[in-house]
């Protein structure tokens, strides 16, 4: 008997299949209302298509992103996970009342937990839309006997991709979610019949790890590291590799893993979290029991993607400046890494260009080694819509048509080292415990002068004489690491927007004092913290208004690169106290443990690209020294990656870092008070929150009555 894709079957299979509104699946929407699934599958273009429609889910502007930054959207749409301690915007706080009910949440209602269950669900649905779409493909895919069976197995490793991939994205925002069966769901079946529990997180991060490596056994080995630039957003080997191992990191963090780091708990921290989150039948779906063992399976994990021959991306010596392209900055000596070129050391490369060009267009998404995953580039634009030009836009300052809204906390800001490695004098000063990180040393004073320039006293600051005096920046943004001025828009930086054909535009010095065009003004466009952000700036973007992003370069989104597996693997290794047998994900036995020079393997990497001296042998040593070491590399390298809020849950340090004020500069003083101005201060006006029920997101009350087995996360509400 022949299956037909028919619209009256579409209410069931969404009620049994997602949970979600009874949206149009979309499985009609290419292929007709009465189509066979035999005319489908046996046609070529149309398999493609369908393949192509399950990846769809994973973009446009209503969809949860990584990297991307827009913070608008209605309803459901509304998805800022960019944002936590060390980002914020500023131009949604008119949030409340019917504008809150549409999904424009400010970051103090963010911050403060203060959305609805019926806010930021999108995600939710989509997916389950994406897991239905892909478990269909893998159903019936094998009909087809036009594909060689190579191509078909491939087509095959892209579905189960992108299916597990799904799967990752709802655990990672709402933690263990219902695994439905591969086949699909049975429409036939009683309503009763249909509602499926919430999986425990152990076997979601099994599942999706399991998924992935058999993805990337059915991938072709043509497709291990890149696909050709039609094809840059399908996954490689490398894709399902590298998302095993974060999932299998976050397995082994102690959210999921007992809440435990190093056999104790974290500062603040309780189980609670944990004892509630539960199934009906009392099945606790967090973990209350550490097992060590989960941090040697995501080392191997890490290790595998090592093997496959990723690098990171670098940028070469520059002896000769251009527009844009400054000359290279020797970072302070180091007798290993000066001396050596790239990848043993920085003699050969620019940090600062190795850093700022990998994501701000500079790098095509296929020249790219570092790139391990992308969902796509940016060129969607739109003021609301979840993208790098949107991101760009909202930090761009208001003098050169941006929104002037999106900036950084002087937390982050004071978590950036020097250039020789050292902390910046006065790091967290204001805030700082007596037993915590930073130091109580005074805040530099003064500004950089013309003589100082004239001399090269601050290259960092002066790098063309011509164009870029650097007069007049406070000595706090001096001598900064090379990843520093790749990433802040601090006052007195420079926007080149080379491009811009008005002349008077290009090498804009850019202050933020109070009533200098940029600065506080009676309106949202100002830098609430008085510092703002570069990062995915390219030299040539500019913007003709505030609705126009025809003039930015395409970016595309840093889904995942392999800074972040290098970052893990150090982090896995860190956790271990004995040594562990482990399985490659192809079935070889691999010795794991803590090891110095392995963890090495994944630190001094990083290290050498930002021009910077490796962690000290005492470091080394500590693992609770060097935890806390790993945890500000990745504060500092995935800056507005997206990384940042999801870390902070896995780690469960939320309770901490999300409870410290905000503080910024004193952004109500003008030029004439400019010391005042770079007097740190407590930012009244964005909120600093965290309670247990904001490691998840809420399930929406209308997926709750949908699946009677579905339980709500803690702290929120199953009625409307």
């Amino acid at each position: 008997m022949k299956k037909f894709i028919a619209k009256y079957v579409f209410p069931m299979v969404c009620v049994a299949g997602l949970f979600t509104a009874c949206a149009d699946l979309d499985s009609d929407k290419y292929f007709g209302d009465r189509k066979t699934l035999e005319s489908v599958f046996t046609d070529r273009e149309q398999v493609d298509q369908w393949l192509a429609h399950a990846f769809s889910f994973l973009t446009g502007p209503n969809f949860e992103v990584c990297s991307k930054g827009g913070t608008g959207g209605e309803n459901s749409a509304w998805n800022p996970f960019c944002f936590a301690d060390d980002i914020y915007y500023g131009d949604r706080d008119y949030a409340y009342g019917d504008a809150k009910d549409r999904g424009y949440t400010s970051y103090n209602t963010f911050r403060e937990g203060g959305y609805t269950e019926a806010v930021g669900q999108n995600a939710w649905v989509r997916s389950y839309q994406g897991i239905y779409q892909a478990s269909m493909f893998l159903k019936n895919i094998d009909m087809n006997t036009d594909l060689s069976d190579e191509d078909r197995l491939d087509r095959k490793g892209q579905a189960r991709f992108v299916r597990a991939y799904y799967y990752w994205l709802l655990l990672r925002k709402f933690g263990p979610v219902p695994i439905m069966p591969d086949e699909g769901a049975d429409y036939t079946l009683e309503y009763d019949e249909l509602a499926t529990p919430r999986s425990t997180y152990e076997e979601c991060a099994t599942y999706i790890a399991e998924e992935m490596k058999k993805a990337a056994s059915e991938i072709s080995p043509r497709y291990t590291i890149k696909r050709d630039e039609a094809n840059i957003a399908r996954p490689t080997r490398g894709a399902c590799l590298a998302t095993r191992a974060i999932v299998l990191i976050y397995a082994a963090s102690p959210l999921a893993n007992g809440q435990l780091q190093n056999g104790k708990h974290p500062e603040n921290v309780t189980d609670d979290i944990a004892k509630q989150l539960t199934n009906f039948d009392g099945t606790h779906l967090l973990s209350l029991t550490y097992d060590e063992s989960k941090w040697a399976r995501a080392a191997a994990a890490c290790k595998d993607v090592m093997a496959l021959g990723y690098e990171l991306y670098h940028a070469g010596y520059n002896t000769d400046p251009t527009d844009g392209r400054p000359k290279t900055i020797d970072p302070d000596y180091d007798p290993v890494f000066s001396e050596a070129n790239w990848p043993n050391g920085w003699k050969d490369i620019d940090p600062y260009l190795s850093y700022r060009d990998l994501f701000n267009g500079t790098a095509s998404a296929v020249d790219n080694p570092e790139l391990i995953f992308t969902r796509g580039s940016n060129m969607n634009g739109g003021d609301n819509d979840n993208s790098l030009a949107a991101l760009i836009a909202h930090a761009m300052p208001v003098s050169l048509s941006g929104w002037n809204t999106h900036g950084m906390t002087q937390k982050m800001c004071d978590t950036y080292y020097m250039r020789d490695g050292s902390d910046v004098p006065g790091m967290y000063r204001e805030w700082r415990k007596p037993d915590g990180p930073g130091n109580s040393l005074e805040r530099p004073s003064g500004w950089t002068s013309r003589s100082d320039i004239s001399n090269l006293v601050y290259p960092e600051i002066s790098q063309d004489l011509r164009k870029n005096p650097g007069m007049n920046v406070s000595l706090q943004y001096v001598r900064r690491e090379p990843r520093f001025y790749a990433s802040v828009a601090f006052s007195g930086c420079y926007w080149e927007q080379l491009q811009n054909p008005t002349a008077s535009q290009r090498n804009s010095q850019v202050f933020y004092y109070r009533g200098a065009g940029n600065g506080y003004i009676n309106a949202f466009s100002y830098l609430r913290t008085g510092i703002g952000l570069k990062k995915f700036y390219h030299p040539d973007d500019y913007r003709d208004a505030q609705h126009d992003y025809s003039h930015i370069r395409e970016k595309f989104e840093p889904a995942i690169r392999y800074a972040d597996i290098l970052l893990m693997y150090a982090e896995a290794l860190n956790e271990l106290t004995q040594s562990y047998t482990m399985k490659t994900w192809q079935g070889q036995d691999v010795t794991i443990s803590r090891n110095v020079e392995e963890m090495k393997k994944g630190i001094q990497p990083i290290r050498i690209r930002a021009g910077l001296h490796d962690y000290t042998d005492a470091e080394y040593a500590d693992a609770d020294l060097l935890r806390a070491k790993i945890k500000r590399e990745r504060m500092i390298e995935f800056m507005a990656e997206g990384k940042r809020y999801f870390d902070l849950r896995r780690w469960m340090d939320a309770p901490i870092e999300e409870n410290t004020r905000v503080y910024g500069l004193n952004v109500f003083q003008t030029t004439a008070k400019r010391d005042e101005f770079m007097q740190v201060i407590p930012v009244y006006n964005l909120s600093a929150n965290f309670n247990d029920k904001m490691y998840f997101w809420p399930i929406s009350h209308t997926d709750l009555k949908r699946n009677k087995n579905l339980t709500q996360n803690p702290g929120w509400t199953y009625n409307d």
